[in-house]
């Protein structure tokens, strides 16, 4: 008991120190769900050895709850991400960009369908390691996902505090050379945070941050600068940054003006952007060498869904090296063992 009790603590404070430490890691999330997973085995273990009924309820229905209703939360995650699908398509178009729910929707359907009927009878003995294999691989990335997602979660809850030089805004692209409505919640973002600082200190430059892309006619951060002095933010205090084409740019590029204008590195700065991409946009600064967190603007709930898979996607090629190489092992094992099973009965 004791024992298990120590590892739990022991995962809070790793957790914990590695969060404080940069909450832009995906690490944080598999280790805070480690702690939760050693929390609630110290509760069982604690409630089988006092053989408390007070405790046994508290503990032990919540559980078995919980495992009677994961069914039945995969068939309406189903649906729901069918129906998502229906309306993101109706609202935004028919693109693939906007049918990954569907996609998800219709995997996770066939692997219902394949555990329902126990397809697996149907694969040769000697092919049965591969069918394994495909399952660990499964296993593997809905692991990494659930980890992503509380990551994501918990760097939702990061408040930078209002004593920065700077706030990067992130471009989205323009319609029509005007800002959206997307990039508009990110500059909004960025100008009411300039609002509230300027009521405790000397606000923020607000960098604006946007190429011009091929269907462009003038560079994004133009357009952002315009729109954000129409919101009462005075033009000396907004900079453009009009060289990035996409997030690690806008990084890049940014803190190269930072660094122009403080050469000493003595700066602070955060970054705005739509809450689903901010765990990734973290990431990227993190890449760039800029010491900066984000906070992020609300997104229509029907859109959200499909940027969170799209983001998921993203996330997965960024480290493609590490999945790879997990991915690269679990199918040379299964292929050398159903050779193995392959020569034993022949």
């Amino acid at each position: 008991m004791l024992w298990i009790a120590l590892l739990t603590l022991s995962l809070f404070v790793i957790f914990l120190i590695s969060y404080l430490r940069d909450p832009r890691k995906i690490i944080n999330g598999f280790l805070f769900n480690s702690f939760i997973l050693a929390f609630l085995v110290t509760c069982l273990m604690y409630t089988f050895q006092t053989d408390t009924t007070q405790w046994s309820a508290w503990i032990i229905f919540p559980i078995v709850a919980i495992l009677i209703l994961i069914p039945f939360a995969f068939v309406v995650l189903i649906v729901g991400l069918f129906l998502n699908a229906r309306t993101l398509m109706r609202r935004e178009g028919r693109k693939l960009a906007n049918s990954l729910t569907l996609l998800l929707g219709l995997g996770m359907l066939f692997l219902l369908v394949v555990r329902m009927l126990d397809l697996s009878q149907l694969v040769s003995n000697n092919l049965q390691p591969l069918f394994g294999g495909a399952g660990l691989i499964t296993m593997y990335f809905f692991l990494h996902m659930f980890n992503f997602l509380t990551a994501y979660t918990l760097y939702q809850f990061n408040r930078p505090k209002r004593d920065q030089n700077f706030v990067i805004v992130l471009g989205s692209g323009l319609i029509n050379n005007k800002v959206p409505p997307l990039l508009a919640n990110r500059i909004n973002k960025a100008v009411a945070f300039y609002q509230k600082q300027k009521k405790v200190t000397a606000p923020p430059k607000i960098i604006l941050s946007g190429g011009q892309g091929p269907d462009e006619e003038r560079p994004e951060a133009e357009a952002m600068q315009e729109y954000a002095i129409q919101q009462g933010i005075p033009a000396e205090d907004t900079i453009q940054e009009n060289q990035s084409v996409n997030t690690y740019e806008n990084m890049v590029f940014s803190k190269k003006i930072l660094d122009d204008r403080k050469p000493d590195g003595d700066y602070r700065s955060i970054f705005t952007t739509n809450n689903f991409h901010l765990f990734r946009a973290g990431i990227y600064a993190r890449k760039a060498g800029l010491n900066s967190q984000g906070i992020g603007a609300k997104t229509a709930f029907y859109y959200w869904p499909n940027a969170m898979v799209r983001e998921y996607i993203a996330i997965v090629v960024l480290q493609r090296k590490r999945h790879l190489a997990v991915v690269g092992s679990i199918l040379f094992i299964s292929i050398c063992l159903s050779i193995i099973n392959w020569f034993f009965v022949y």
